[in-house]
């Protein structure tokens, strides 16, 4: 997410010369060019998201984990914060593969957006679906069944209701944060990753306490499933792929239709041939 192709939020530009670097840079880092560009490749995408999700969960989940371990030594403000440090070092050592998603309103919304095949997403939600779960289930074999694992649930005194429409707008600013900073209009290069994962901490330091600021239904699947208690985990479904849906369409006014080369590139990664509508965005 210049045509140096990171990912979310992304970088690209027009310039020949650049593509040409970029795709020297990209086979220095992955392999030959034939490599990268095989769609057989998928397996590495796919990977990508599962490494990065678990990474994310581990600490977004670990802050409540190590917090009731230690006695509540980790401060709610760090609790938050290390989730968006997180994705900003994903997105920036490996986003060029998968695109960075680590969510599945992120890949609804790059898909909704026309700037990542729908045939794709399947797989990327599994995968992070699947990442999240792993990272709960390490938290609990090294530390013990402690901090609720991190589940993220109402606070005290909200609703579930109350909960998911906090949610939905909370992942209305993040998708919007994302789908604009990888826009051909706005690319703002690697700063873009900083951008992410500040709004991530800006909205954990806010309203954590109302909602946990999980805008992420696998974030809050992890737990969920560990624990195999899913009694409001449906606010942490509806409320970020509504907010996701409603970025879309708020980017969609904003720089009408998606499908441009730079969106594409962020949604997709570098690792085989990207599917276009057109050149522009």
């Amino acid at each position: 997410m210049a045509d140096e192709r990171m990912s979310i939020p992304g970088v690209i530009g027009t310039s020949p010369e650049a593509e040409r670097r970029s795709r020297r840079h990209l086979e220095l880092e992955f392999g030959g060019e034939g490599d990268f560009d095989d769609p057989s490749r998928e397996w590495r995408r796919l990977f990508s998201e599962l490494l990065g999700t678990f990474f994310l969960v581990l600490v977004g989940a670990g802050g409540a984990v190590v917090g009731a371990q230690s006695g509540g030594a980790i401060s709610r403000a760090a609790a938050v914060t290390a989730p968006g440090l997180m994705v900003m070092a994903i997105i920036l050592f490996m986003g060029a593969v998968s695109g960075a998603h680590l969510n599945p309103a992120v890949s609804l919304a790059f898909a909704a957006r026309g700037d990542f095949p729908w045939r794709r997403v399947p797989g990327y939600v599994i995968v992070q679906l699947l990442g999240a779960t792993l990272a709960c289930l390490f938290l609990w074999a090294v530390l013990g069944k402690l901090g609720m694992l991190g589940a993220t649930e109402p606070g005290a005194g909200i609703s579930a209701t109350q909960a998911m429409l906090v949610e939905m707008v909370l992942t209305v600013g993040l998708v919007s944060t994302i789908l604009g900073t990888a826009s051909g209009a706005q690319n703002v290069g690697v700063i873009g990753a900083l951008a992410v994962g500040g709004y991530i901490i800006l909205a954990g330091l806010w309203s954590s306490p109302i909602s946990g600021a999980s805008m992420n239904p696998a974030r809050s699947f992890g737990p969920d499933m560990a624990l195999l208690d899913f009694s409001n985990y449906w606010a942490y479904v509806v409320g970020p792929l509504a907010g996701a849906l409603i970025a879309v369409g708020f980017a969609w006014i904003l720089r009408g239709r998606g499908g441009g080369k730079s969106g594409s590139t962020a949604a997709q990664g570098s690792l085989g041939p990207l599917q276009t509508s057109d050149d522009g965005e």
